[in-house]
């Protein structure tokens, strides 16, 4: 019954060949096939050129007044007009291993047929139209159920890799992303920076407009949290102590968005001297640098002990920096905004003999009040104001030095569009201009035109534009115990978006950036205990996170 069915299917198609002269073999094969892959569908063959000769040539039989034998399709092809390419290389006959035939095959003889490796299939072609596409098998193909040589494979998806960054570093761009870095594959046994999953782990709350996290270096394991108004609040044991370390609001001026309480930094042996610095705003919003002592009570300050290192006039309420830290050389780096409004009215970043839109670098244990270090690079020469360590910055909203190898990262409020950080590396001597107002990260900003290299500007490592965010929070490289994938990895984020980056330098000493978190905070700062783990400050909630993976 199998067999005469498999007969009357191929009667059908000879007789549409028969009918349609201009109409291949191939062609009607194909359209018929659905109706004898059914019949036939329980033996295995390959869905190939040679299956449909095999058909073709179990037709033929007794049929030769319809269609000429199949063993004759090759030499019909070459006595037609040339064909395009073949898609395989033709002779003139079929390779012996797979000849045509000359009876129709019982089943059994149809299956030992299939069995071998697929040969080379020869291209057919009508006497009259061009032979439609032939589609090769694969070398594990799988039967279709519908064949449809003339469509083409859709091309494999391609997965979009990452430049970077950065990143620059950019680190930036999603919507635009920063600026990419040009990276090479990481160390061995260092996952992709791209790879890590950060999270946020609460820590502790209540906090009432904190900006700032810190320890005092003495190994009691203290975490120390600026408030804005003027106070600082103790952390220990995972509880904040009902009093405060110190608490000064009644002189501090924060009715600007960017006044108050604005930085802490403990002197390097705070252990034994108990001294540690503050930068606030006054009243009159002008910058003070002051210092103050620890009282006998280890977890209280001695609010009368102030001694005032440095003021500075502010002629705008805004831009006024705040960042103070010790570098590893023991000496007092100060940040300072460019004074404010917009633009840089006054070319503060630009002017040498202002303190304004500088870090300055203090010598905190020589002076009164203060002593300038002697390779500052305007201490003797009279071309700049003493104090100062590098210029062209327009608000250092937070920088640090990385505990491992002493390099220093900066995070550099932007204008218009872009925000930036830089790194200098250690061992890098003053004096650098770090461009602002002549460039907003790596773009000209006044004059709209300028050459970067001939004027000795440094350009940041990474960027980020105002797709993603509005303004940079710098932050701290990892050096902890407890995530030990993200070791070397300097985190900062966003004060509006709340988008968190990582930048790291690699071993062949590229950088490479990636964007590891959206957050949702309003990242005010990061922080940093002494045991190298990293914190996030949340400026609005008035909570603490732990940053880990």
């Amino acid at each position: 019954m199998q067999k005469q069915t498999i007969k009357n299917n191929c009667s059908s198609i000879l007789n549409l060949i028969h009918k349609r002269p201009t109409v291949n073999a191939v062609s009607v094969v194909s359209n018929q096939w659905p109706v004898v892959a059914h019949n036939v569908s329980r033996f295995t063959y390959h869905v190939s050129l040679l299956g449909l000769i095999i058909l073709l040539s179990a037709c033929g039989t007794g049929q030769a007044s319809r269609v000429e034998p199949t063993a004759t399709i090759a030499a019909q092809a070459e006595a037609t007009q040339p064909v395009p390419s073949p898609v395989a290389t033709a002779t003139s006959e079929p390779p012996t291993s797979t000849a045509v035939p000359t009876v129709a095959p019982t089943e059994e003889q149809v299956v030992q047929v299939a069995e071998p490796a697929t040969p080379t299939p020869e291209p057919v072609e009508s006497t009259t139209e061009p032979t439609a596409q032939i589609l090769l098998a694969t070398d594990e193909p799988e039967l279709p159920e519908q064949l449809e040589p003339t469509l083409p494979a859709e091309p494999e998806a391609v997965l979009p890799t990452e430049a970077s960054p950065a990143e620059v570093l950019p680190p930036t761009e999603t919507p635009p992303a920063p600026t990419p870095l040009p990276t090479d594959p990481p160390a061995a046994g260092v996952p992709p920076l791209d790879s890590l999953a950060l999270e946020l782990i609460p820590v502790v709350s209540g906090f009432t407009k904190p900006l700032y996290l810190t320890h005092a270096g003495d190994g009691s394991g203290r975490l120390f949290v600026v408030e804005q108004a003027g106070r600082i609040l103790l952390v220990k044991e995972g509880q904040v102590s009902p009093t405060p370390f110190l608490d000064i609001v009644s002189i501090v001026g924060s009715n600007g968005n960017e006044q108050g309480l604005l930085g802490l930094a403990f002197h390097p042996n705070y252990a034994q001297n108990g001294f540690f610095f503050v930068d606030y705003t006054d009243k009159q919003g002008d910058t003070v640098i002051a210092r103050y002592s620890v009282s006998d009570n280890p977890d209280e300050a001695d609010s009368n002990s102030a001694k005032v290192l440095l003021t500075i006039d502010q002629p705008y309420g805004n831009h006024n920096g705040g960042q103070v830290a010790f570098g590893p050389d023991g000496y007092l780096y100060i940040g300072m905004g460019d004074g404010g409004a917009a633009n840089d009215p006054h070319n503060n970043g630009q002017n040498l003999n202002s303190l304004l839109g500088k870090i300055l670098r203090l010598d905190v244990d020589s002076g009164d009040p203060y002593g300038i270090p002697p390779d500052n690079p305007f201490a003797a020469n009279g071309q700049g104001s003493p104090e100062v360590w590098s210029y062209g910055w327009r608000n250092p909203w937070r920088f640090s030095f990385d505990p491992a190898t002493g390099d220093m990262y900066i995070a550099d409020v932007g204008q218009n569009q872009y925000e930036e950080v830089h790194v200098e590396l250690a061992g890098t001597p003053g004096g650098q201009n770090y461009g602002w107002r002549l460039m907003e990260g790596m773009h000209c900003f006044d004059p709209s035109s300028c050459d970067p290299a001939s004027q000795g500007l440094v350009l940041p490592i990474a960027e980020y534009d105002h797709g993603q965010g509005c303004s940079i929070t710098g932050g701290y490289v990892y050096r902890g115990s407890q995530f030990p994938a993200l070791n070397g990895v300097y985190f900062y984020g966003d004060y509006c978006s709340g988008i968190i980056w990582a930048l790291r330098r690699e071993a062949d000493g590229n950088w490479s950036q990636a964007q590891l978190l959206s957050s949702g905070q309003t990242i005010s700062s990061f922080g940093q205990d002494e045991a190298g783990e990293v914190y996030l400050v949340q400026h609005s909630t008035g909570e603490i996170f732990q940053v880990g993976n």
